[in-house]
Order: C-alpha cells, then structure tokens, then sequence
C-alpha cells in the first residue's frame, strides 16, 4: 500500500497529537506543526524518519507557507489534510471584547482559512487529496457561553460545504468532522480562555451555569481521544467520505436534536409570511 503524506495542525496535545501517533503507527508519513518547541516533539515520538514536526502558528500565513514547502521539501507531497489547530472562550456573545472575539475567529476560521489557501495548489496539481476539518458537536447546536466558540464551528461545517463543492472537479474530498466531548485537555482551565469582561447579570441563568461546566466535567468525558484519532485514520482511506461526520454519541444526538427542532421550527413558520415573490 502507497504511503500517505499526511499534514496534521494543532499537534502538541489531544486531537492532533493521537492523530499524529495513529497516522504513524498505520506506516503513513506526517508533517506535524506546533506553535513551539517542535524540537521536542520530535524527539518524545522518537524521532522516526517518517515524521516532520515544524513550528508554526496557523495565524501566521507566512509561517502556514513555509510549513507547507518545508513538508512538501521533505516528502514530496501531500494527500491528507488535517485541520486540527483550535481554542475556546468561554463567555457569553456580548461579554467577549472585539479582540477577544477576532482572536477567537482568528485561531479557530481563518487560520483553517490560511491552511486550506497554501496546501490547495498542491492538491488540486495533484488531483487528489483529503481535507479533513475538525467541528464540534457545537458546530450542530449552540449553548450559552458557547455560543461564540460554536459559531466558529458552524462556519468549518459551511466552510467545509462549500469546499467540498468546489473542490469536487479536483478529485479533492472535503470532510468536517465533528467530535463530541472527548478525554483530552480542551475542558482543563489553562486550555480554554474565558473573558476579561464577566457581567454579573448573566451569573444566575444559563450563561453562568455553563461556565461551571468545563471543570465538573474535565475528566469525566465519554469520548476517548485513540479511538477518534483510529476513526480520522480509517476515514482518509475510504474513497467516498462524507462531507459531514459526527463523532461519538453526543455529537451524533446533538445533530439530530438540533436538526429536528430546526425543521419543525422552519416548517411551522414557513406559512405565515409567504409569498414574498413578485408578482406579475
């Protein structure tokens, strides 16, 4: 079997490093990026001759480019994809300042942007190839306090659309894949941002009862991390995967929840302010 060039954001800890361990133990080749000390990544994966790991921020366009060459420099192409690079900011929409917002959207939208922009013109030379773009079952449903972090989910699972559309003449896949909660650090204090503006009215509802949900529940998620990174493995091997993939359970519950109350929405409101077309 021919070896793939995988090329893997978000490296040093939860999805993208068990992502990084199961494309290396299936025989495949990686290019890991961290946003430091890749010098010692390389090292605690034992530095195998199949594996890059380069320092870059995903922000960063210049950096995504130069990560791109040095990977391409190293192995001669790319056929996987793997946008794994996030954050979160806990907070409710208008507690989170316009910095914090834009960072937010920075990180988690338009570093995927930036990704996408500098590895497609070597896909689509190649005609073929893998995107896949990590969601989250946020990205099917919003929660108070989430809601921000959400958003950016909901634009990978458009963005992830439209790409899949207009990539499909390159025989380029496009999939967004969108875990429930898994045992990784994401819920941990230090790994997730909160705002600097909390506004004491939003204490007793929903907001601030969501706030307390990352520390109850760190630990405890059913989700284990080996087992989505097998699935991310298995995925770029099918020859017809999906444009939208959720990934446990409560992912899988969450879309169908939020897609049922979405319908019956829509349709018992679809009457009443139609037609709205011209008319003769």
């Amino acid at each position: 079997m021919t070896q793939k060039v995988w090329f893997i954001t978000g490296a040093s800890k939860g999805f993208g490093l068990e992502i990084v361990k199961s494309v290396l133990a299936s025989g495949d080749k990686v290019i890991a990026t961290v946003r430091n000390n890749a010098a010692g990544l390389q090292a605690d994966l034992g530095n195998p001759a199949e594996l890059l790991v380069v320092t870059m921020d995903v922000v960063k366009e210049a950096e995504v480019k130069q990560a791109v060459k040095d990977g391409i420099d190293r192995f001669g192409q790319l056929d996987v994809v793997v946008n794994n690079a996030g954050f979160g900011i806990v907070a409710a929409i208008e507690e989170a300042s316009d910095v914090e917002a834009r960072r937010q959207y920075d990180t988690n939208v338009f570093g995927l942007l930036n990704v996408v922009r500098n590895v497609l013109p070597h896909l689509r030379e190649r005609k073929a190839g893998h995107i896949i773009n990590i969601s989250s079952l946020f990205g099917y449903g919003a929660l108070p306090a989430w809601a921000l972090y959400g958003s950016t989910k909901y634009a990978v699972e458009g963005i992830s659309e439209g790409l899949a559309l207009e990539l499909a003449p390159f025989n380029i896949n496009v999939t967004a894949l969108a875990p429930g909660l898994f045992r990784t650090q994401f819920l941990n204090s230090q790994s997730y941002a909160q705002a600097a503006n909390a506004i004491p009215d939003y204490n007793d509802t929903m907001v601030g009862q969501m706030k307390n949900v990352p520390d109850s529940l760190h630990g405890n998620q059913p989700g284990d991390p080996a087992k989505l990174a097998k699935v991310v493995v298995e995925l770029a091997a099918e020859k017809n995967p999906p444009v939208h993939l959720p990934v446990g359970l409560d992912s899988l519950q969450t879309y169908r929840t939020n897609r049922d109350k979405t319908s019956t929405e829509i349709e018992a409101w679809a009457g009443k302010f139609t037609p709205t077309e011209v008319t003769a």
